[in-house]
């Protein structure tokens, strides 16, 4: 008799909606869509997608868009979530049981092109964040990468952290603009490995106080529209900070920095 594994983690509360990661959803296409469109093996993982398996599927749209034979697998801690959106599975779309271990249907030695982690560390400590990122890592694909991180829950704003089979590379702020009051209304959506660290002396602290400060100092922007203001923002951070896009994504409300510009202790 096959002895059941186990999978790693523990369930997260589960709660999505529709068109919630889409930032981020459209950040990959972008950011990742080279890799994509090489790789022999196009295939993603919505890790821990939660009770509804709406985020799945629109990954899937959305990678198509970019390769049209991507596939993407869903993997849910609680088999009740699997059993739930195995209705919506159809070709290029599967849903499976497991977690951090990131089961992949086929053979044992697929590994993801892509993982994206969504809201799934924000129940952990701290302390485990190091050892989670090395394990979902070493199920990437050598051109694979892993996108960890938090928004809200209508997908207003975002911040996440990119990382390859080495480990962490930037971090992403992104928000739907007409509605941020300052960037550092985006605090609240750190990434587990950065939430307790908004504190004096750390460098995520000093980046999102040079981020309100030179938000503020181009607020005529506004006038125009809360892009136009974001654009010169990010423009004025980039003299500053390691900032590693440009205006191409900063009209869409993103703005990228290297990590190891904000790596707690850095």
């Amino acid at each position: 008799m096959a002895r059941t594994v186990r999978p790693i983690g523990s369930a997260t509360r589960g709660t999505t909606n529709p068109n919630r990661l889409r930032r981020m959803d459209r950040w990959i296409a972008a950011t990742h869509a080279a890799a994509l469109r090489r790789a022999a093996d196009p295939v993603a993982v919505d890790l821990g997608y939660g009770a509804a398996p709406w985020t799945a599927v629109e990954l899937l749209g959305r990678l198509r868009t970019v390769r049209a034979d991507a596939e993407v697998v869903g993997v849910e801690i609680d088999p009740a979530r699997v059993a739930a959106a195995k209705p919506y599975e159809r070709d290029g779309l599967t849903f499976l049981h497991g977690g951090f271990e990131v089961p992949l249907p086929g053979d044992a030695g697929r590994r993801a092109l892509l993982i994206r982690a969504a809201n799934v560390l924000r129940q952990y400590d701290e302390g485990e964040v190091a050892a989670v990122w090395e394990r979902l890592c070493g199920r990437l694909a050598p051109d694979g990468l892993l996108v960890e991180g938090t928004c809200d829950e209508i997908g207003r704003r975002h911040v996440w952290v990119a990382l390859g089979p080495e480990g962490p590379r930037t971090i992403t702020f992104a928000a739907r603009l007409g509605s941020l009051g300052v960037p550092s209304d985006m605090a609240e959506r750190l990434p587990k490995a950065l939430i307790h660290r908004n504190v004096p002396g750390e460098p995520v602290h000093a980046f999102l106080r040079d981020f309100d400060r030179a938000w503020a100092a181009f607020a005529p922007y506004g006038a125009l529209s809360a892009r136009q203001r974001w654009i010169r923002t990010a423009a004025a951070l980039r003299g500053e900070w390691p900032v590693v896009d440009g205006p191409g994504r900063w009209r869409q409300g993103e703005l990228t920095l290297r990590w190891d510009a904000l790596a707690p202790g850095a």
